[in-house]
């Protein structure tokens, strides 16, 4: 199933139905009096956030959707049926903006939540509403009240506990594939994540979300690779995990530039929660990630935790940091303290 986190749909609710304008026509029946009914109502359009979604892409090739007009009224105080409001359903995590992204509508963040994005018209009221004592045969009737439309934007963010960040090949999907039962793609290449993946992690009978967002480059703020469009998937998260390749040649430099291209997005993201995970440590022996260690010590980097996802070296260490982190048991990674500055909305 493809990918999809944000669309653009037009959406309308029903038109009020008509109420009628009708007098009563029966044999021995002298002066039977009006008798129009009432129009029904229109249906609302609603967005409602269900379980078992993870993507937008049910919007894919259906963009336009309409609720159900009210029917007219008719003779012999017959009322019109209300038309069938009309319910889109969207994963939990989206939000809904108006056409030009500006104004922020609503944000479906749990399972349940509903919003009304279109009313429905009123249905209008038949002659026989408008009798009294003195106008005993009215004539006047109501057309129903006209529909609402409108074109707006739904934008996923992933909920997940736990989002990896880092450069392209940093070992982000290897590591998801790891830790849990996901599947990414993984290759020798840049970009081989093209969308974000998700996955469950158990560790201790506890569980959490992992969400792998594609890699990031330098300038991604301004568009260069696949810039900052995935992002907003790990705004929700409660913990950042900031993967480095070991074997890169300028470790502090990759560190600096993701660390520069989160503020650049959004400044509350540089201030979340975070790990940093050295990647692919097999490939050097203890020697050299003492050096490593050293190097990032000079550069007052805040301590983490070197890994391997292919002898799954400190793997369980990790996972239980993460458990113990995101269930607020703890604030430590090896007893060790870490520099963790809490996020502030």
């Amino acid at each position: 199933m493809k990918f999809l986190d944000e669309v653009k749909i037009y959406v309308s609710s029903g038109k009020g139905g008509p109420g009628c304008l009708s007098f009563r026509r029966e044999a021995n029946v002298p002066k039977g009096g009006p008798d129009g009914g009432d129009g029904g109502n229109g249906g609302n359009v609603y967005v409602e956030a269900i379980p078992g979604l993870n993507t937008l892409v049910d919007y894919r090739y259906k963009q336009h959707f309409k609720a159900q007009s009210g029917k007219h009224g008719m003779g012999r105080n017959r009322n019109g049926s209300n038309g069938d409001d009309l319910v889109l359903k969207v994963p939990a995590g989206t939000e809904i903006l108006d056409e030009s992204k500006s104004l922020l509508i609503a944000d479906l963040k749990e399972i349940g939540n509903r919003f009304i994005i279109a009313r429905g018209g009123l249905g209008g009221k038949g002659n026989a509403f408008f009798k009294t004592s003195t106008n005993q045969s009215p004539r006047k009737f109501q057309p129903g009240q006209d529909l609402e439309e409108k074109t707006i934007w739904f934008r996923l963010k992933l909920i997940a506990d736990v989002g990896l960040i880092g450069l392209p090949n940093a070992g982000k999907s290897t590591f998801l594939s790891t830790i849990t039962a996901s599947k990414p793609k993984i290759a020798d290449y840049p970009f081989t994540t093209l969308h974000p993946n998700l996955g469950v992690a158990n560790v201790d009978n506890a569980e959490f979300v992992i969400a792998d967002i594609p890699g990031l480059i330098e300038n991604a703020h301004k568009g260069i690779g696949l810039g900052h469009r995935f992002l907003g998937h790990v705004e929700r998260c409660k913990l950042l995990l900031h993967l480095i390749d070991v074997s890169s040649e300028n470790i502090y430099n990759d560190y600096k530039t993701i660390t520069n291209e989160l503020k650049m997005y959004n400044e509350k993201l540089v201030k979340k929660k975070k790990i940093l995970v050295f990647t692919k440590c097999d490939i050097y022996d203890e020697n050299k990630i003492k050096e490593i260690k050293k190097m990032l010590k000079v550069n007052k980097i805040s301590d983490g935790i070197f890994i391997s996802s292919v002898t799954g070296q400190n793997i369980l260490k990790l996972s239980r940091n993460i458990n113990n982190i995101i269930n607020k048991k703890v604030s430590k990674i090896d007893n060790k303290k870490i520099n963790i500055e809490e996020w502030k909305p």
